[in-house]
């Protein structure tokens, strides 16, 4: 009883926080709910501060996708600032859309390409080429037709895959010189025969040689001209006229780097070759021989001798050339004609009356003779 009474003093006397603190505790105190309860202490909440606004000149912020961006807090959406932002959203969203990501930016055009523009020819550009070997290019066009100055267009058959300055070339050649020249030989050029544009092959089409200009886009081998009328020119034919050739020969050495034609090689006897390489000091080659025509008729048989003709004079025959008869001694022919003519006495015989039957036999021929008749 003491010792109870002595805990119950001191008890009163720490007070009811520590007699809580130093109060036994029992497993059942909690199922009962007898353990005394804790006193709390008071939460004190603070404000959390705010990042200032988003400057509007500010680069774009990168875009966070929606569902991993962190929640804001609780305490941010408590904050008197939120009501501020709330009242903008069109600000908060302006950094989302410029996230996106930019357009590629279209390729610069040369100069080549902004002139070659519709009103002068139809060239689309095509992607650039590069092949093994050095074989390709860049700033590639499609020459398809080529629009005169009256708006008639002049077809390239089949369609050229050209550099853009070689397709300019070939568009300003046909413009000013081929289109006036065909104009009066048929009412003017409708199409143009191109043989050959882009190859990627060496010259001449020659395994292991050097890569030709075909194989850079940078050649075209033209064939022939067509003209309105339905007639087809071939620059190369004897027999179109001589200084209508000459006049386009003329026209490509002013122009082209090189003009290969009849004349340079055998394998430029059908068509003319035309390119803009790049030589030393400017150098050029044109190479094409112009032949004259072909005569009309070819003649045959030769011409019948005219009356006036004075008469052929004929060469006496040889000695040579006469029949190589066997000779015979004439002194012992005349000896036995006349021992067999005459008897011993002097009469002649009575053989010499008969006739000769030696004279009528024919000769026989000699060896030479039957070895020539051989022949």
């Amino acid at each position: 009883m003491v010792t109870a009474a002595v805990l119950l003093c001191l008890g009163m006397q720490a007070g009811p926080a520590e007699a809580a603190r130093r109060a036994p505790s029992f497993p059942w105190d909690d199922l009962f709910g007898t353990r005394p309860q804790r006193p709390h202490k008071a939460v004190r909440r603070a404000a959390v501060p705010l990042p200032k606004p988003r400057p509007a000149q500010a680069p774009a912020a990168a875009h966070v996708p929606a569902a991993t961006a962190p929640e804001p807090p609780a305490a941010e959406t408590q904050s008197p600032a939120a009501p501020a932002e709330a009242a903008r959203p069109s600000e908060r969203a302006k950094p989302v859309e410029a996230a996106k990501p930019a357009e590629p930016a279209a390729p610069q055009l040369s100069a080549c390409r902004q002139a070659l523009t519709e009103e002068i020819a139809i060239a689309p550009s095509i992607p650039d080429i590069h092949g093994a070997g050095g074989c390709g290019g860049e700033d590639l066009v499609r020459l398809e037709a080529i629009v005169l100055a009256d708006k008639r267009k002049v077809a390239v058959k089949p369609a050229a895959i050209l550099r853009c300055k070689m397709a300019a070339a070939v568009v300003d050649w046909v413009r000013t010189d081929i289109a006036p020249l065909a104009q009066s030989l048929g009412g003017g050029i409708s199409n143009l025969d191109n043989f050959d544009s882009f190859e990627c092959r060496g010259r001449n089409r020659v395994a292991g040689a050097q890569l030709s200009e075909h194989g850079r886009a940078n050649a075209l081998d033209v064939r022939a001209l067509g003209l309105a009328n339905g007639k087809s020119i071939s620059l190369t034919d004897r027999g179109v006229s001589r200084a209508l050739r000459e006049t386009v020969l003329h026209s490509v050495c002013a122009r082209f780097s090189t003009v290969l034609g009849p004349g340079s090689d055998w394998y430029h006897e059908d068509h003319i070759h035309l390119d803009l390489i790049e030589r030393r000091n400017n150098y050029r080659i044109c190479q094409w021989n112009v032949d004259d025509p072909l005569p009309q008729v070819a003649p045959l048989l030769p011409a019948e001798r005219p009356e006036e003709a004075p008469p052929r004079e004929v060469a006496a025959k040889s000695d040579a050339s006469k029949t190589d008869a066997p000779r015979i001694d004439q002194g012992k022919a005349n000896h036995g004609k006349s021992d067999a003519g005459k008897k011993p006495n002097g009469t002649k015989s009575d053989d010499a009356a008969a006739p000769d039957r030696s004279a009528e036999t024919k000769t026989q021929p000699t060896k030479k003779r039957r070895q020539s008749r051989r022949f």
